[in-house]
């Protein structure tokens, strides 16, 4: 039997729901000057959104919708591609010399952050909890 094999025998872990804190702590590490996404939105304007507790109750709530429901909208799945030179080339015959840039759904990207902050601080305790129990 492998590792693996006891792993999946073990009683599933419960998510528990997100935070407002969570929401802050992920947002403030984002420059204010990023370039408007597929919806829109830029890290500046959710800066100030977030920053009202009538609002960011709603991100709460649609991260904690997405983990208990098991389901990732396609709203947030979308992205925009942008072809962009790059500079100081010789000539610009060629294909190499376009750098493609995928811009994502800012809140889909958002909550994505927050649930890979959470995995990531809380590895090591879920590593030792699955192995103990």
């Amino acid at each position: 039997m492998s590792l693996l094999d006891e792993i999946s025998m073990k009683s599933k872990l419960d998510w528990s729901p997100f935070s407002k804190e969570e929401f802050r702590n992920v947002i403030k590490k984002y420059s204010n000057s990023s370039i408007l996404k597929p919806n829109h939105i830029s890290w500046k304007h959710l800066k100030f959104i977030i920053k009202d507790d009538r609002y960011i109750i709603n991100f709460v709530n649609i991260a904690d919708g997405c983990i208990n429901l098991n389901y990732w909208a396609s709203y947030f799945k979308t992205l925009f591609l942008i072809i962009v030179l790059k500079p100081n080339k010789a000539s610009y015959n060629s294909p190499k010399i376009f750098q493609p840039i995928i811009l994502l759904n800012m809140i889909g990207k958002l909550i994505e952050n927050v649930i890979s902050d959470r995995l990531q601080n809380n590895l090591l305790l879920w590593i030792l909890f699955i192995l103990i129990k």
